[in-house]
Order: C-alpha cells, then structure tokens, then sequence
C-alpha cells in the first residue's frame, strides 16, 4: 500500500520544518507527502522551500489563500490530490517519533481509522526545538523522564513504543480523544464521506464531524495506545470563536445518519485559485 501524509500548516515555516526534518528520514519510494497549505504568507512559503530536507518521495506544497482558519478545505485539496490508498493526515506543529511512519504502517486495517497518541511539550522546551538547540530523535530514556520530571513533556508513553504499537478499536462512537493532527484514514472511505466537511470554519470540530461521518459509514475507530505518536509543540491557543457553534453543529448531527459531507473532497479538485508546486523534482 502506498501512504501519503498529509501535513496542515498555517504562517509556521519554523515548526513545520522541524516536522519535516523528522519525516524524511522515515519516507521513501512507497509514500508522498503533500503540504496543506491554510494560505500563508510569501515569507514562510519562501522559508519552507528554502529549508526542505530532501525526501526519497514525491512532495507537493498545495497552497489556497487566506480566508481565516479554514483547515478542513486545506486537507481536503491534498487528500483529493493524493495518489495514495491510505491518508495520514498531521499538523505542521507536531513533530513524528523515530518509527511512526512504519507504525502507521502496522496499524492500518481495512474499515478502521487510526486516531494516534501525542506528547505535549512546553513553551520553553518548544523555543529549544525550534532554535535546533535539540534534535527530539537523539533524546534518550533518561532525558525524557527528566523532561517529564521538569514539566516540559506531559507524559512519556512514547517511551514504551518499542513494544507496540498496540491499539484499541472502539465499536461505539465516542467523541473524547479526537483529534486531526495524527489521523490516518483508508482514502476510499474518505472519498465516501467527501472528506472533511468545509462547512466547519473557525476552530474546533470538523475532525468531530469527520469521525462520526466515518462511524456512520461502517468504519471503526481504532486508537493507537502505543506508537505512532508525535511531539506537539507549543503555541498560543487559536481563536475559538467558533468552537461553540461548531460543537452544536456536530451535536446535531449524532442521530442524523450523516455520511456525505455537502462540500468537501470532491469539490476540492475544481477549486479555484490553488497553487500546487512540485518540490524535489
């Protein structure tokens, strides 16, 4: 199976190239990575071209310009666009471990969709990362717990991923733990639910939505207790304007059936003003 992964990003080249120098170690001939580009400005585009680790695959950068935080129709051009059987979709703030390309690899089962793990990180130790004062992949077991012990990580599970991966799949729908910036899907069942639905604007939910329209169409959930984890960065919280709004949307929807997103995946292909650049060829 070929895997594509599909990584969100929005005026963060800093971030975003940390995420990628962890990832091109870990990509090769059966993979492609696209770019989900949220419109940012020339001066990061610029950065991010500049800076890109070389990769053994195919990357695409997919750009649409800025009309607010629109993070569903991002995804939803490169999930259209991608030429892969399995979708593996991260945020430019969350940087892999060692072995979660492979781990993805392990976890996909037809007819299940993976939500991975993360580790937060802190505001000090995110500056050191960012500054290339660490590389996270040398870090040991004796660094990590005394980074735990300090504050700057909130759990050290990922230490554990030697013996996993290890997942549970769930039967029911069930809302906690969500979460789109590690998030693995076959794409014939994201082309059966059309994707993210663009809908949703603003932050909060549309991951929500597309879990339940996947539960609705007979895919399960599986969460990867071990392996498969990123590294999220710090930032400061996004404007969550939206966030009551959007969680009474997917309310809504619990009973309603809802497989189909109206707009989403299969719109995506004709929409206008999209700039998609080659980068390693």
């Amino acid at each position: 199976m070929k895997i594509a992964f599909i990584v969100l990003t929005y005026n963060r080249s800093d971030a975003l190239l940390a995420v990628l120098r962890e990832l091109a170690p870990q990509l090769g001939a059966g993979h492609e990575l696209l770019i989900a580009d949220d419109g940012s400005r020339p001066e990061h585009v610029k950065a991010m071209h500049d800076g890109l680790p070389a990769f053994g695959c195919r990357v695409r950068h997919v750009w649409h310009p800025d009309v607010g935080f629109t993070a569903a129709r991002a995804r939803n051009l490169c999930a259209a666009r991608a030429e892969a059987d399995y979708l593996v979709f991260m945020d430019g703030d969350c940087v892999p471990v060692p072995h979660f390309v492979e781990q993805h690899r392990q976890l996909a089962r037809r007819h299940q969709y993976v939500i991975g793990g993360r580790v937060l990180l802190s505001e000090r130790f995110t500056q050191r990362v960012l500054r290339g004062e660490v590389v996270l992949r040398r870090l040991g077991f004796s660094d990590w717990l005394r980074l735990r012990l300090r504050g700057d990580a909130n759990k050290s599970t990922h230490l554990l991923d030697g013996i996993g991966p290890f997942s549970r799949v769930r039967g029911r729908f069930r809302w906690k733990g969500i979460r789109s910036c590690n998030f693995a899907v076959w794409k014939d069942d994201c082309v059966a639910v059309n994707g993210f639905d663009e809908s949703f604007t603003g932050w909060g939910h549309e991951d929500a939505d597309f879990a339940l329209r996947l539960h609705n169409h007979g895919t399960a959930r599986n969460d990867a207790v071990l392996g498969a984890q990123v590294f999220h960065l710090w930032h400061r919280e996004n404007s969550r304007d939206n966030e009551i709004a959007n969680r009474a949307r997917v309310q809504a929807r619990l009973e309603s059936g809802i497989i189909r997103a109206a707009k989403g995946m299969a719109e995506a292909l004709h929409a206008p003003e999209v700039i998609e650049t080659e980068l390693n060829r």
